[in-house]
């Protein structure tokens, strides 16, 4: 093993011949790391948004049929009651009148 200026080895050590304490972690997170992370809670943000843009599309486009379907149950209701008065021919089963 060579001792000489070319050796990879650092030796941080004072004149004295005191050692150097061990340098200090950075504060905080790294750079990337925050950035990894504001782009996390962007991903999670713009998922949310479009879950939210489908549910939104989902209920608009079952607004017509809801309304569809209240049409043909009123339509439905007014044929029973115009059944029951007596359809063409004026009979009038027992209990039933016209106002």
């Amino acid at each position: 093993m060579s001792q000489g200026p070319d050796s990879r080895t650092t030796l941080d050590m004072t004149p004295d011949g005191r050692f150097l304490p061990p340098p200090r972690p950075p504060r905080g997170a790294p750079m990337t790391l925050k950035i990894g992370g504001i782009a996390a809670v962007v991903a999670v943000l713009a998922i949310g948004l479009g879950v939210a843009a489908l549910a939104l599309w989902f209920a608009l486009i079952l607004i017509p049929v809801a309304l569809g379907a209240a049409a043909i149950a009123w339509l439905a209701f007014r044929l029973q009651i115009w059944r029951a008065r007596g359809g063409l021919f004026g009979r009038h089963p027992r209990g039933v009148t016209r106002p």
